[in-house]
């Protein structure tokens, strides 16, 4: 088995392409609202009402009641009876550069009724011009191992979350800077410095109104200290020194772990650790971890620009990948799988094909009947949290592909 649990990031607000609507709203508002919550009924980027806002500090954020395009309110499964199969795709970072990826996942999860987590940097809300009004841990004012955003990209970035958020998506937290190596990386983080860091992360979110000047731009639909349960830690580091903290705030989840398998989940003082998987590689005699970055660094050794040659192969051992890794699971134990992308376009941008491939082919098997549910993190975790301790005792007994002996009904 190889896994990396270091992501080599390229800088997003770097070199990107040109800013443009990046088909997820307009960024100026049209019906003459031009303050903190301007939502007031106007038609949101999906084609729906945004519900009435109430503004919420300087209107950064507003409050608009219940999220809309959520499940039904789970129930504790029968003794006996199976568990459905979740996946949960989520984005390290939920920025929006320019290349449309963003607006891409949001359409394909659409189409499919699939909900997603999105874990936003709050450096993305930040312009490069108010850059030291970040502080981090062990590095100097302003530092960061991502880059910061073109003004447009923040206007593209406010527009997908805000959709994202209308059409029943979760948006969690990748924190900021991203520091993964040397004496500043999070691996190095105490408590009380990553209470800073998210003291930080939430505020560029809610802040970004007086962070940026823009007036005419609508609020971002919800209350962010709220409806923030969980997030992803840079590089999968640091993960024991973020719980306390992470408890302390009320989080109910963290998937920061890098070296979890196909089983079913448990809690870690007292925050439900859904961790990165090992699954399948097809054509190699080890596992991969369960995200493109880690795909990457298997086939190109970290080159994120390798000889096109290589591309078709490639796109279709990672997109087996996650597809054996749901296959295993839904055959056998039902463990949840977790899949965790980034919106990059390396290599010829195959592993968003790939990631995009396993999506249809799940959606698929769920045409057929299969209780199959795709959703966010925070959705699963509802789930999780009203299932009788028995039955979750029960499926932990069963290993990576192992199904119940005598089947569901005598586990």
């Amino acid at each position: 088995m190889r896994t990396l649990s270091r992501r080599g990031m390229l800088g997003l607000g770097a070199g990107a392409a040109a800013a443009g609507l990046a088909g997820c709203g307009s960024h100026t508002v049209t019906d003459g609202t031009r303050h903190a919550g301007g939502s007031g009924g106007r038609p949101s980027a999906s084609g729906t009402p945004a519900p009435p806002a109430r503004p919420i500090g300087d209107g950064s954020t507003a409050y608009t009641g219940r999220q809309p395009h959520q499940p039904e309110r789970p129930v504790p499964l029968e003794p006996g009876q199976t568990p459905p199969q979740f996946v949960v795709f989520s984005w390290d970072g939920a920025g929006e550069v320019g290349n449309g990826l963003f607006p891409r996942f949001l359409d394909l999860a659409k189409e499919h009724g699939a909900h997603m987590t999105f874990f936003l940097s709050g450096l993305y809300l930040l312009p490069e011009s108010k850059k030291r009004l970040y502080d981090p841990p062990n590095n100097p004012r302003g530092a960061s191992d991502i880059g910061y955003l073109t003004d447009g990209h923040i206007k593209d970035t406010l527009a997908c979350v805000r959709r994202a958020w209308l059409e029943g998506h979760e948006i969690g937290t990748h924190f900021n800077g991203h520091f993964c190596g040397g004496r500043g990386s999070v691996a190095h983080w105490t408590p009380r410095q990553w209470r800073s860091e998210i003291e930080q992360a939430t505020s560029f979110v809610k802040r970004w109104r007086t962070h940026t000047g823009w007036t005419d731009l609508p609020s971002l639909p919800f209350d962010y200290d709220k409806e923030l349960t969980g997030g992803r830690t840079p590089c999968l580091l640091g993960q024991e020194n973020l719980l306390p903290v992470a408890r302390e705030l009320g989080w109910r989840y963290d998937a920061s772990s890098p070296g979890g398998r196909q089983v079913w989940p448990v809690k870690r003082q007292g925050i439900w650790d859904l961790p990165l998987q090992q699954i399948p590689f097809p054509g190699r005699s080890f596992e991969v971890l369960s995200m493109d970055y880690n795909m990457l660094a298997n086939q190109s050794l970290n080159s994120t620009k390798a000889p096109a040659h290589n591309y078709p192969g490639w796109r279709e051992q990672s997109a087996q990948a996650y597809i054996s890794g749901f296959k295993r699971a839904y055959e056998t134990n039902r463990a949840p799988l977790f899949i965790g992308n980034h919106f990059e376009e390396w290599n010829g941008g195959i592993y968003m094909d790939a990631v995009e491939e396993a999506l249809k082919h799940i959606a698929r098997e769920k045409e057929k009947g299969g209780d199959i549910r795709m959703v966010s993190f925070r959705q699963f975790t509802d789930w999780l949290d009203v299932q009788r301790p028995q039955a979750l005792a029960a499926w932990r007994t069963l290993d990576v592909g192992q199904a119940p002996a005598a089947g569901w009904k005598r586990l």
